[in-house]
């Protein structure tokens, strides 16, 4: 499990452009935290929990055995501003929301709806293209908010995934001190005795 968490954490910091790059792409005033519809970047897992139990969802995580740090959740939103069915799935790192995504099958209307609400919040930006998939991506203060859709067999399926980079880097750092302390550089050498 924790393999595809990994990988998935991985693959959400690759599209994040540099901080100098996304400040000149973006606009720097614009200090609203990063979320949509309620959920948002680096939320605790309590807090969602609560969110998801508004709307009569539930939040259900599991601990990962290679490393108690890291939790994978799942719940499912029905009936939401979102459409009839959204799927959630969230990497949480000490109970903080590090990678989450809200994903779903949406009509035009439905993903007009959640086009609009990301640019009337974060501003217009421009339509990246890759083989059949559309983005539109935001960048802020270490976090990113990213709206992903693509045709799947005649039906429209999107995704807005949040990534929120400074739970990623503190989970990076504690990650490596600890393979730091777990191999030193000069392993303990047997003692010799001299007579």
């Amino acid at each position: 499990m924790l393999t595809a968490v990994c990988a998935a954490m991985l693959a959400g910091l690759l599209f994040l452009p540099s901080p100098s790059s996304a400040a000149a792409a973006q606009s720097s005033t614009d200090s609203a935290p990063l979320e949509f519809l309620g959920f948002r970047a680096g939320a605790r897992l309590d807090e969602l929990s609560l969110r998801l139990r508004s709307s009569g969802g539930s939040l259900r995580c599991k601990r990962s055995r290679a490393d108690g740090r890291v939790s994978e959740c799942r719940a499912v939103l029905r009936g939401s501003e979102l459409g009839p069915l959204v799927d959630i799935w969230i990497s949480a790192i000490d109970s903080l929301a590090g990678v989450m995504t809200l994903s779903g099958m949406v009509d035009s209307v439905q993903l007009e709806d959640w086009r609009e609400t990301l640019q009337g919040r974060y501003g217009r930006v421009a339509t990246k293209v890759q083989g059949t998939q559309r983005m539109l991506q935001w960048v802020r203060r270490g976090r990113m908010i990213r709206l992903t859709w693509r045709l799947e067999k005649q039906a429209k399926v999107a995704s807005v995934s949040l990534v929120d980079g400074r739970v990623l880097d503190g989970w990076g750092r504690a990650r490596t001190s600890q393979q730091r302390l777990a191999s030193p550089e000069h392993p303990a050498q047997p003692l010799s005795r001299t007579r």
